[in-house]
């Protein structure tokens, strides 16, 4: 159970130690450091949850526990964490031992010696681990946030490091592709990291935060004012990139502590500055060298030799992540004087080197394409395609790519229809809901689509094959501040013209306030577009993929129009349907758009389908 929740490194530990690294914690939070203490509790059955998320995490361990300098239980958690971690952990491990203490000989037949009790300050920690505040924590990720979602930028986080939570509490705000979406943490209890920050994009599934769920709001001061006991008899096993730069002379079992990363470590993490700590607060730790132990040194920046000739013989570099930090930067390894155990050349002091000599840190390797791009003007600005933008136009690159469209287009007479629906406001009384032209138009869609549901369909291209689907679900583009969202009408086939104008009222005020919800922007079967709010006449749109077409509808202007013989002003608009070649011949898209200009020019065509 994680009994201390910190950001910098990870002390696993157990029994009497507990205090011991509890106070090394509180010594270390002095000096700006984070540790977070695991209480081990038991060794069989161990808990590989919770250790590797907090190691993980952290990027760094440290075992401290009482036992033989060799072969004890610190070695096999070493090893566990090493195997389960590795490409999570910063550097090569060592083993420092502190102590001696032999226990006492007794008699022959004799029971053995009484194990020292914990002193009033130690009796308090081991309440505070009482099983009342027994934590687990867990990874709380990224959740598929609606169909086709595949990543959120963090916009605001509503709780801080440290904060009690409660089951489905909203958590973080994030941007998805058309939305602004509250995400609520299906745990709760004591938040102990964030990952992101506010403007970063994270994938779905990446993790969000971590909680202490059953760590009641006061277990976090609980623990940082348990106990300073003394810590005879404790061995300290530590991470190996800071207990390397350890300046005391003590003895090493071997075992190996934590492993090195091949890969970068999250830009999230911080890397701990390793510096000396006060000698009182170093005693506490007694032997942790992880940074903060009375042994710790700061390790002075290495100077890359250029006049030198290159020592011959092998490089001492374990990590390819060392070794590819200094190709990119043109670091020379002969040249620099490692800082870890024997020499080794540490990640840090290829950094520092790459500071000293003013090179930008982990420079990306240039590629062919960036080497012959021209040069940029001196007006050019450069916008990223990232958030809404990106995601339109990634689904409309792909709506054009896979489907084989063709657009129809008709003019009609729209008179009938504006003077149906004054009178179908007019019947309704001044209190009653108005009932707006583009409910009118997404009903005619509907009942076209029960007379053409070739056109309310899918291609499953992997399959092969047309997906005609029995329910409408109509979305219908709205542009706001963010940009264009299409807020999805659910079961429009079986709504009246009044339950939609009521939906899409609806519907268009949450997309002007950013409040739609992921599930309100997916699954439409086919769109209605109104762009004559924009003054424009006609369109040729790209269809909503993976949809089979879109009615688009331009603006209704007066204009000369023969009407029962004679010339007359009627108010006009155009109708344009762009459709998916692979469902369907012109022949259905032709039917399709006649029927939708009959209903408008006469509305009371949709009476024999009443």
């Amino acid at each position: 159970m994680v009994r201390r929740a910190g950001t910098d490194a990870t002390l696993l530990t157990y029994g009497p130690s507990l205090p011991v690294c509890l106070e090394a914690a509180e010594a270390a939070r002095a000096e700006g450091r984070q540790l977070e203490v695991v209480d081990l509790r038991s060794l069989v059955p161990f808990d590989d949850e919770t250790v590797c998320a907090s190691v993980r995490r952290t990027g760094r361990a440290v075992v401290v526990h009482e036992a033989t300098g060799f072969g004890g239980p610190g070695a096999e958690i070493a090893a566990r964490v090493t195997e389960r971690c590795f490409h999570h952990l910063e550097a090569p491990g060592a083993a420092r031992h502190r102590v001696r203490h032999p226990l006492p000989a007794a008699d022959a037949g004799a029971a053995p010696p009484a194990r020292r009790r914990p002193g009033p300050r130690r009796g308090r920690a081991a309440a505070v681990g009482g099983a009342e505040l027994m934590a687990e924590v867990k990874e709380f990720t990224l959740p598929d946030l609606g169909e086709g979602l595949t990543e959120a930028e963090v916009v605001r986080w509503l709780v801080e490091v440290g904060e009690v939570v409660a089951v489905d509490q909203p958590v973080v705000e994030v941007e998805t592709a058309k939305a602004m979406v509250e995400v609520p943490c299906p745990y709760g209890g004591v938040v102990t990291a964030r990952y992101g920050a506010e403007g970063e994009e994270l994938a779905v599934g990446a993790p969000l935060l971590t909680v202490a769920v059953g760590a009641d709001a006061s277990a976090p001061a609980a623990a940082e004012g348990s106990g300073s006991g003394g810590a005879d008899g404790v061995v300290a096993e530590a991470d190996g990139a800071d207990a390397a730069e350890d300046g005391g002379a003590g003895e090493t079992s071997g075992a190996v502590l934590v492993g090195y990363g091949t890969g970068a470590p999250p830009a999230r993490r911080r890397r701990v500055r390793p510096t000396p700590v006060p000698a009182a607060a170093a005693g506490q730790v007694n032997g942790v060298a992880s940074g903060y132990g009375r042994h710790a040194v700061t390790p002075e920046v290495p100077v890359r030799a250029e006049a030198a000739e290159p020592a011959p013989g092998p490089v001492p570099v374990i990590s390819p992540l060392v070794r590819r930090l200094a190709r990119q930067n043109g670091v020379e390894l002969r040249t620099l004087t490692g800082s870890g155990p024997d020499g080794l050349i540490l990640r840090a002091d290829v950094e520092r080197a790459i500071g000293a000599a003013g090179a930008p840190a982990a420079a990306a390797e240039p590629s062919a394409a960036a080497a012959s791009a021209p040069a940029a003007d001196a007006g050019e600005v450069r916008i990223p395609l990232r958030g809404l933008r990106g995601v339109v136009a990634d689904k409309m690159s792909r709506s054009r790519r896979e489907i084989p469209e063709a657009t129809c287009w008709v003019d009609v007479d729209a008179t009938e229809l504006l003077a149906a629906r004054r009178a179908m406001n007019a019947a309704g009384g001044p209190d009653a809901p108005k009932i707006s032209l583009l409910a009118l138009l997404a009903r005619i869609c509907t009942a076209a689509l029960a007379r053409y549901p070739e056109l309310n369909a899918r291609v499953d291209t992997e399959a092969r094959e047309i997906v005609r689907l029995e329910r409408v679900h109509v979305g219908f583009a709205a542009q706001t501040d963010r940009g264009l969202v299409v807020p999805v009408v659910r079961d429009a086939h079986a709504r009246s013209a009044e339950s939609l104008s009521e939906e899409l009222g609806r519907l268009t005020g949450a997309a002007r306030d950013g409040s739609l919800t992921p599930g309100e922007l997916t699954g439409s079967t086919f769109t209605l577009n109104n762009y004559g709010v924009f003054g424009v006449d006609g369109s040729t749109p790209i269809i909503n993929h993976p949809e089979a077409a879109m009615l688009g509808v331009g603006r209704i202007v007066p204009k000369p129009w023969v009407y029962e013989g004679e010339l007359a002003v009627r108010q006009v608009t155009q109708l344009s349907l762009t459709f998916d070649h692979r469902v369907c011949d012109g022949g259905v898209a032709g039917g399709f758009l006649r029927y939708v200009a009959d209903c408008v020019e006469q509305p009371a065509v949709l009476l024999r389908g009443v």
